[in-house]
């Protein structure tokens, strides 16, 4: 796949960035009090942050593969 060096190059930071910000913030949504009820079991907060946060990694680790492929 053929694209030019500076939208790899802009998909790779794209990459970093997610790879970067997503985590930060789990620990964040996990240490927030809506997260778990009084019983300790997980809410739907927490859960659909947990999905959030799953997709998008994996979206950023498909857009740094893209922009590795297309750099080669």
């Amino acid at each position: 796949m053929e694209l030019p060096v500076a939208w790899s190059l802009l998909l790779l930071v794209v990459a970093a960035w997610n790879l970067f910000i997503w985590p930060q913030f789990w620990r964040r949504v996990t240490k927030d009090g809506r997260a778990r009820d009084a019983d300790g079991r997980p809410t739907a907060f927490f859960r659909v942050h947990a999905v959030l946060i799953g997709v998008s990694l994996v979206l950023a680790v498909a857009v740094g593969v893209l922009g590795i492929l297309t750099l080669v």
